[in-house]
């Protein structure tokens, strides 16, 4: 994934994208910021490219609640921008998965896992972070979770 980045700055440079290159810097540098503690936590080569899709899918829920802010004050200039941030950001995410695919995998790693309350809601949290990394709103399927084993 590091590859890709450093290919689409590269091109965003050449054609002189400033919008692109400043998105793709700042991610780099959340995903050094990442590496930098990785180190310090012992492991030598940094994040892997499912903590990468984690960091990338905090970027985006950051911009999104950004673009709720300013159109409320009124700035839809930065609105735009941060939505323009977006979309870059989202060219590097897995596609995502439509809300009846998460509904299906949902209860997919519920039946996988045998979870039966709303007890079980960490462990299925947590392997529908491993499977679907990057691909689905995890806030929105904790709600799906939650509505399968409290049924």
């Amino acid at each position: 994934m590091r590859d890709q980045f450093n290919a689409a700055l590269k091109e965003a440079m050449k054609a002189q994208d400033k919008r692109r290159v400043a998105t793709l810097r700042l991610m780099q540098a959340a995903i050094k910021d990442r590496d930098i503690a990785a180190r310090t936590a012992g492991k030598p080569d940094g994040v892997s490219d499912e903590e990468i899709l984690d960091i990338l899918a905090k970027m985006i829920k950051q911009r999104t609640e950004s673009v709720a802010t300013y159109e409320q004050a009124g700035r839809l200039e930065l609105a735009e921008q941060e939505r323009e941030e977006i979309a870059i950001i989202q060219e590097f995410l897995p596609k995502q998965l439509s809300e009846d695919e998460v509904k299906e995998a949902v209860q997919g790693v519920v039946s996988d896992l045998g979870a039966e309350s709303l007890k079980d809601m960490g462990k299925v949290m947590g392997e529908l972070k491993k499977r679907y990394a990057g691909q689905m709103d995890f806030g929105k399927a904790g709600a799906s979770v939650k509505a399968i084993l409290s049924a």
